[in-house]
């Protein structure tokens, strides 16, 4: 192989950007890009021919030069975040966005964000507005507290409260609700960034109200409750229900605060759920503020709603953090989008996605698993296909025991391992997410959307077609 020669067929920069497939890609990527481009994959073309000795590769790395530079400029202008489809059946599923919005909200966040919008603007008074209007009479409305704010996530708006109202003192929390979220962030992470001491009460299965009684004094600025929204202490346990919390702060002249952590508007009795405490139970046991976030049961974008009473929620506007915590205009358009479909009780369920996926019956959701199964076997694929019983879960650090009857369409590939479908299928171009069970792929169906199935359809039709 006359490696030389090779270089030599490697055409100059400046000569490849005349030919016309480049100009047709300078055209849609424009020419500096194509030009970064050009010598990347030149420069990978010299390493190629000087590392290998098969000639017929670098023959064909030589000939692909313009397809490797437009495969390039594809990838690099595609974006990185993509719609996949979410077969796992775990509705609030934190690494796939959490709760998703419909299609009709979003066409209207789309129509009101692609222009300008009275984002801060009185329209009425022609003067300059406050966000916080927009959505704010509908979680006063909704939830029955005097005043409401919000900031980028739930954990923000508990270092704005603690940061407002318990600076400089010490906050009384039980020792069994110094929960852990996400990625390592703790309770009392976010207390010590506030500028407020933690004062641990209780013991980790048993907080008494004597406990808290005896804790109170001079330094304490605040009660704080969370609810353990992730995980469940059972067996020989005991707490203190946030009313009586709310009459022994009031009594010594704290606020009383409750992390609600999820947050839920509606009563998940009704779906046949266990019972979840509602912001509206917590604001009418005379909760001073709550906390609890948007893109969780509420089925918003994220956010860390903060409702309460009014003198308390006056200060957190004014508080120098509130600036850095604010939410743009995506996401007030899109939560004052969701939160106009609580005020019509009769179709929240069916008109918010994460109400939706909860509260549908098993036999809906294997209708459509059968109906998937059925178009999957008419394109003749590689596997074996059937209709089984799952379980799904609601996920998201939220209702943590609670499991809802689901069915799947389950994949027996004959020519790969259950691991390395689920591996093709994440590299489609609409990646579907699986779960991968006793060496079989299950897709299950509470998760996969109606309108999803024909793509679905269509892209395992690429991996087992």
């Amino acid at each position: 192989m006359d490696k030389n020669e090779l270089f030599r067929n490697i055409p100059k920069v400046d000569v490849l950007l005349e030919r016309e497939s480049m100009a047709a890609l300078i055209g849609r990527y424009g020419r500096s890009l194509v030009t970064e481009a050009v010598r990347t994959e030149t420069e990978q073309l010299r390493r190629t021919i000087r590392e290998t000795e098969d000639e017929s590769a670098a023959l064909a790395a030589v000939a692909g030069l313009e397809e490797s530079i437009a495969r390039r400029l594809e990838e690099l202008c595609t974006p990185r975040v993509r719609k996949v489809i979410n077969a796992t059946g775990t509705i609030l599923h934190t690494n796939l966005g959490r709760a998703p919005i419909s299609r009709a909200q979003a066409e209207k966040l789309a129509d009101i964000v692609t222009g300008y919008s009275n984002l801060e603007y009185d329209l009425e008074g022609a003067r300059r507005g406050e966000r916080y209007a927009h959505f704010e009479w509908l979680l006063c409305r909704l939830t029955g507290a005097e005043a409401a704010m919000v900031v980028n996530n739930n954990a923000a708006a508990v270092l704005l409260v603690l940061s407002t109202l318990a600076a400089g003192g010490e906050v009384l929390v039980s020792r069994g609700e110094l929960v852990e979220i996400g990625g390592k962030f703790r309770v009392p992470d976010v207390c010590r960034q506030s500028g407020a001491t933690l004062r641990e009460v209780g013991t980790t299965n048993k907080t008494h109200f004597s406990d808290y009684e005896e804790a109170l004094g001079d330094e304490t600025k605040a009660i704080l409750k969370v609810h353990t929204s992730n995980y469940r202490i059972v067996g020989f346990t005991e707490s203190v229900p946030a009313a009586e919390l709310a009459e022994l702060a009031h009594g010594h002249g704290v606020p009383m605060i409750e992390d609600l952590g999820s947050g839920v508007l509606v009563d998940l009795e009704d779906y046949g759920l266990g019972h979840e405490p509602t912001v509206q139970e917590s604001v009418r046991a005379g909760i001073d503020v709550v906390c609890f976030s948007g893109d969780k049961l509420l089925g918003g974008p994220q956010a860390g709603i903060i409702v309460g009473k009014k003198e308390y929620i006056a200060r957190m506007k004014r508080h120098p953090l509130t600036r850095a915590l604010r939410v743009d205009k995506f996401t007030v358009t899109a939560l004052e989008l969701v939160l106009l479909e609580y005020l019509k009780k009769e179709s929240v369920a069916r008109n918010v996605p994460v109400l939706r996926m909860i509260s549908e019956k098993e036999p809906s959701v294997r209708a459509r698993a059968e109906k998937l199964a059925d178009m999957l076997r008419r394109r003749e694929l590689r596997a074996d296909i059937a209709v089984a019983p799952c379980q799904s879960q609601v996920g998201g650090g939220s209702l943590p025991l609670e499991r809802l009857e689901s069915a799947a369409v389950t994949l027996d590939p004959w020519q790969m391992s259950a691991d390395a479908l689920e591996h093709a299928m994440l590299a489609l171009p609409v990646p579907i997410v699986p779960r991968v069970a006793e060496d079989k792929v299950l897709l299950d169906m509470r998760t996969v959307a109606e309108d999803e199935l024909e793509t679905a359809a269509r892209m395992l039709g690429e991996v087992l077609g």
